[in-house]
């Protein structure tokens, strides 16, 4: 899902899903059949648009965005924890199909390059944007950021209520799950991975 695009100080990797396409037509045919499913009428004037806005929103939520993925030298050997909290997450459940969202906070111990901040909740928004369950998300954003940054560690931690407890079953309403990754220092050194979830916020 990365390819280099250019070397020198500033290293650029093109960022892609590497998902198959959605199909528009065919998405709107199966929104109309599960209506007719449901005892609706998709014919009906309020229902006559449903599919096609349907359709749409399915293929925006699991669409990401391609990006480039800017590293820098660590000029200055800076060895402390970055970390970018309170990015928001916006996901699909795997499950059911309905909505999770809260927040993630993504931090790393760089090594000899260090990553454009932006693109931390690019590679956040990159692994949401599918069908989804909170604990792969979550090891895909650290296994990534350790496999193409090469970072001492990385640490990722997501918050996220989910409108399948919500709003159906046990209807949890306002629950969170909190979900954890680490890699390298993070997950080795007892401080480090103390220091990770304090500034994350976690207890």
């Amino acid at each position: 899902m990365a390819a280099p695009i250019s070397a020198g100080p500033h290293r650029q990797l093109r960022v892609v899903s590497g998902r198959t396409g959605i199909d528009p037509e065919a998405a709107q045919r199966a929104v109309a059949d599960l209506l007719v499913a449901l005892g609706q009428d998709p014919e009906s004037e309020h229902l006559a648009d449903t599919p096609r806005r349907v359709a749409d929103a399915y293929g925006e939520m699991l669409t990401p965005r391609e990006f480039n993925l800017t590293t820098f030298p660590n000029d200055e050997g800076y060895d402390e924890l970055v970390l970018a909290r309170d990015i928001p997450v916006q996901s699909l459940c795997q499950h059911h199909m309905l909505p999770f969202h809260g927040v993630a906070h993504v931090g790393y111990l760089p090594g000899e390059r260090i990553l454009g901040l932006s693109k931390l909740a690019r590679v956040v928004e990159l692994y949401a944007r599918d069908l989804q369950v909170q604990e792969r998300l979550t090891k895909q954003v650290a296994d990534w950021l350790q496999q193409n940054l090469a970072p001492q560690g990385v640490g990722v931690v997501i918050e996220a209520e989910h409108m399948c407890m919500s709003l159906r079953g046990v209807r949890a309403t306002g629950s969170s799950t909190v979900t954890s990754a680490l890699h390298g220092v993070l997950r080795e050194d007892a401080r480090s991975r103390q220091e990770f979830f304090g500034l994350a916020g976690i207890r």
